[in-house]
């Protein structure tokens, strides 16, 4: 087999391969003749149709199935051959194949790229420490009863956190804008889910009465027409609900899968998750850090190849949201390559990079590590056994875990070398999402 490689451009490479003529005319031979000892022909009897007839019928897509797997198998034994990784599929232009003659075939594919890691001693890396205190603990139990509170409607003036009935019409320069009238919404005053001004102007006002509130759009509302706009609303208080908290009794508890009518053992199983949000809430954080860091100090080209494999997952996992297949409407357009090309981009860039640091320091996945992670997800269901065995009876579920933990791992060995500088901080801090933290 003669092979030989140029580099086009970037990561792609260009590899022409020569197979000797008897490498694909010896086995089109063989297949022939196991083919004549099957075929129906009309006139022959099966097993007697002649070589030369057999030839005639079957030769030519007999010898394209053979130089299928003949590509198949040389472009797999070239590429080792000259130590190039393709990234992706390769696309494949076959010379013209005639009996007698060397093949040849010329393969257009891209290659992984060769990544120089960078001294990671100067990553520098904020971590947050904190504990779950009674104020927090209160504070969440207080969230978990508002969810299942109740609303009973009275007679007196709205307050803030109080539930309000209302119809209201809004007007620019006049005239109704799309999105402005509505008619027996609930809203709860001191959400913040209205624009600035619209609750608090509500504030005082009983059933039936009636109030226009003069209010401004802000500057970056969604809707360009209305960014800034200065509007009028006319709004009618249909009802006034004041909050009825459920007791902290077995019903509330069973809401929220405790069986217990100790209010103690439903703080103290609120507490215990409390703490795991707040751990993998830190570490998340820092392990983010840790790949950003990666990111800015690293150059990497990315094989196009597997940035388009990685849209098509992005996107496959958006339409998941969506519903699956079950929506009528032209995917692509919707959901342009566009629209996940930076983070496609990211992802594979940060796949490339960790990939190369578990190589170059030989890491290895910690079963024992494994075994604690899956023990963690097992803990929040009923029966954590049957989950755990139900993980270890599954390859893929275990093998998600496993790539988890090894990332987590990564993230450990560049910690260990980093200058990591740890602050005390709160419960509320830690878990507050990054894009958000002040």
């Amino acid at each position: 087999m003669q092979v030989s490689i140029e580099t086009t451009s970037g990561l792609e490479r260009r590899m022409t391969v020569g197979v000797p003529a008897a490498q694909v005319d010896t086995e089109v031979e063989k297949r022939l003749k196991e083919a004549a000892k099957t075929v129906r022909i009309n006139g022959f009897r099966q097993g007697k149709v002649p070589a030369k007839v057999v030839k005639q019928r079957f030769g030519a897509s007999v010898r394209q199935e053979v130089l299928g797997e003949v590509i198949s198998r040389s472009f797999f034994e070239a590429a080792q051959k000259e130590e190039v990784r393709p990234a992706g599929q390769p696309s494949i232009e076959p010379k013209e194949s005639k009996a007698g003659e060397d093949f040849e075939f010329v393969a257009t594919f891209e290659v992984y790229p060769e990544i120089e890691l960078s001294d990671v001693s100067s990553f520098e890396i904020a971590k947050l420490n904190a504990e779950v205190t009674d104020a927090d603990l209160d504070k969440m139990v207080d969230v978990l009863r508002k969810q299942q509170a109740s609303w009973n409607e009275v007679d007196r003036a709205a307050a803030n956190d109080d539930q309000v009935n209302i119809d209201f019409n809004g007007t620019k320069d006049g005239e109704e804008f799309a999105g402005g009238k509505a008619e027996g919404h609930d809203l709860v005053l001191g959400s913040g889910s209205m624009i600035p001004g619209f609750e608090e102007g509500i504030v005082g006002l009983k059933a039936g009465e009636e109030k226009t509130l003069s209010l401004s759009f802000p500057d970056d509302y969604q809707a360009e027409e209305l960014q800034g706009a200065a509007v009028e609303f006319t709004v009618k208080v249909n009802t006034v609900s004041e909050q009825q908290l459920p007791e902290l009794n077995a019903e509330f508890f069973g809401k929220y899968g405790v069986e217990t009518e100790d209010e103690a053992k439903f703080r103290e199983d609120v507490k215990s998750n409390m703490e795991r949000e707040l751990k993998n809430a830190a570490q998340s954080k820092v392990k983010s850090q840790v790949m950003d860091s990666l990111i800015e100090a690293h150059e990497v080209l990315v094989p196009t190849a597997l940035v388009g494999t990685e849209i098509e997952t992005l996107r496959g996992q958006m339409m998941q949201q969506f519903g699956g297949q079950q929506l009528n409407f032209d995917v692509e357009s919707l959901l342009p390559d566009d629209m996940f090309k930076d983070q496609a981009e990211r992802r594979i860039k940060l796949g490339l990079i960790v990939g190369e640091v578990i190589q170059a320091n030989s890491i290895k996945v910690d079963e024992d590590q494994v075994r604690s992670k899956v023990e963690e997800l097992a803990s929040t269901y009923q029966d954590p056994k049957e989950v755990v065995d139900y993980y270890y009876g599954n390859q893929e579920m275990l093998s998600g875990v496993q790539s988890v933990v090894l990332e987590d791992q990564v993230v450990e060995f560049i910690l260990a070398a980093a200058k990591v500088t740890e602050t005390e901080s709160t419960y509320e801090e830690v878990i507050k999402p990054a894009e958000t933290a002040e």
